[in-house]
C-alpha cells in the first residue's frame, strides 16, 4: 500500500511537472515574434497585401502598374522558389521598375540606413548584418507565401 501511495504521488508530481514545463512552452511560443512576418506587414503589405496576393494593399490604386501575386513566386518558376533572386529584390540589387531605379533600391538601403525594432545592431556600428537579417526574414515570409 505504501508503495502505491508513493507512486501515486510521484506520478501526481511527474505529470503536474509536465504540465508546468508545457505551459512554460506554450508562454514562450506566445513570445516568439514572426520577424519576417512583421516585417512584410510594415514594409510590404502597403503594395502586395496582407496575403501577398497584391489584391488589397492601400496603396494599389496609386500604382502604375498591377502589384504582382507574391503568392504564385515559386509557380511561376516551375515550382522552384528563387530564394536568391527574391531577396537581390528586396535588397536592391536586382532590379524592379516599380521599386525604383538601383541607386534608391527600396528596402536594402532602408532596412542598412534604420535601426530594426526585432534585431539589434550589435556591434552598433554593424547595420549590414541588421539589415542582412531583416531581408533573410523578409525572403522567408515570402516563401512561406507560397501556394
Amino acid at each position: 500500500m505504501k508503495n502505491r501511495k508513493l507512486f501515486s504521488s510521484t506520478a501526481a508530481v511527474f505529470s503536474f511537472t509536465i504540465l508546468a514545463d508545457s505551459a512554460t512552452t506554450t508562454a514562450f511560443a506566445d513570445e516568439n515574434l514572426d520577424i519576417g512576418k512583421l516585417e512584410y506587414e510594415s514594409a510590404c503589405a502597403v503594395c502586395h497585401g496582407l496575403n501577398g496576393k497584391g489584391d488589397d494593399g492601400p496603396l494599389k490604386e496609386l500604382l502604375v502598374k498591377p502589384v504582382p501575386n507574391l503568392t504564385v513566386v515559386a509557380k511561376n518558376n516551375n515550382g522552384v522558389f528563387p530564394f536568391d533572386r527574391v531577396y537581390k529584390i528586396i535588397d536592391g540589387r536586382e532590379e524592379v521598375k516599380s521599386h525604383g531605379p538601383r541607386d534608391m533600391p527600396i528596402w536594402g538601403r532602408a532596412f542598412t540606413n534604420q535601426t530594426s525594432l526585432y534585431f539589434n545592431n550589435y556591434p552598433e556600428t554593424d547595420t549590414e548584418s541588421a539589415a542582412r537579417s531583416r531581408i533573410l526574414a523578409l525572403t522567408e515570409y515570402v516563401y512561406r507565401l507560397q501556394k
